[in-house]
């Protein structure tokens, strides 16, 4: 029989992240800065992942796949490394696969000698990542979304100062902003992922103030093309001098500034554009013009 499953071009592959949402079935996760397809089990052949990739890195591919084959699988997935092997295991225990999970345990045990890393680390880590699924943990394979715990220092401050927020406009959430609105001409336009703010002890005063806003989250918000479209406009009809996107590290994030810079190529204007990537602590990873 014949099946549709989706490939991945890695060297068009950007790890942006929009297509993760997408795949309902789980089979796609961004490992080691690139989309996976950790499970031709659980890809359905829909493409529903496709039409969110802005690099054209993805497409339908109808082959044989008699009955499923657990080696076959296991064998295309050894050279993409380690994380993805891990992540395909996983998959199949969370998924209650175990006659799959077997077979591929047992080929990987086989053939230890040729394999570029050890597979007592990789059962490991499939054993322990399960443990803290069960324990509470997050069950979801974004690194966006892993659970984590910060021990931050407390500090006191006796006399406490009200500090001024730097917000000079509402609404900020991008689907809601207009591009006519008379805030957002020839001004300087701040594009921040919705976590930015919460991570960022300074973000009003360091980089907020004297800017326009504009917030969304590429991971969970809808209608994307929507969003290309208005920030299109704020450039060409606004025409904002400068465009900073500030997100965080991790990869579903990238996915904000793929949709600033296809706006930049669908506009008539070119304008300056910087990316600013925020760490889960709120240290400054990096800042450039790109």
């Amino acid at each position: 029989m014949k099946r549709k499953i989706v490939t991945i071009d890695e060297k068009k592959c950007t790890g942006c992240g929009l297509c993760i949402p997408n795949c309902h079935e789980g089979a796609l996760q961004i490992i080691d800065g690139k989309a996976r397809l950790i499970s031709d089990l659980m890809c359905d052949g829909l493409g529903a992942c496709i039409g969110h990739c802005p690099e054209d890195a993805m497409k339908i591919e109808e082959r044989e796949a008699e009955p499923y084959d657990e080696i076959v699988v296991i064998k295309d997935m050894i050279p993409k490394g380690k994380n993805t092997i891990i992540a395909h295991l996983q998959h199949l225990k969370e998924h209650n696969e175990t006659g799959y999970l077997k077979q591929a345990v047992m080929f990987l045990e086989e053939h230890q000698n040729d394999l570029p890393f050890d597979i007592t680390e990789v059962k490991y880590k499939v054993h322990t990542m399960q443990k803290e699924k069960t324990s509470g943990g997050s069950g979801c394979g974004c690194p966006g979304a892993q659970e984590m715990s910060f021990n931050k220092t407390e500090t006191t401050n006796e006399n406490p100062v009200n500090i001024q927020s730097e917000l000079r406009q509402w609404p900020v959430q991008l689907h809601l902003v207009s591009k006519n609105a008379a805030y957002f001409r020839n001004a300087d336009l701040l594009l921040a992922a919705d976590c930015v703010a919460f991570s960022l002890g300074n973000f009003h005063q360091q980089y907020l103030k004297g800017k326009a806003l504009a917030i969304a989250c590429p991971k969970l918000d809808s209608d994307i093309e929507i969003y290309i479209e208005k920030l299109t406009a704020l450039i060409d009809e606004a025409k904002v001098n400068t465009i900073t996107v500030m997100i965080m590290e991790v990869p579903c994030c990238g996915g904000l500034l793929q949709m600033a810079k296809l706006a930049l190529q669908k506009a008539t204007r070119k304008v300056p554009l910087k990316v600013i990537v925020v760490g889960l602590q709120g240290e400054i990873k990096t800042e450039e013009w790109v």
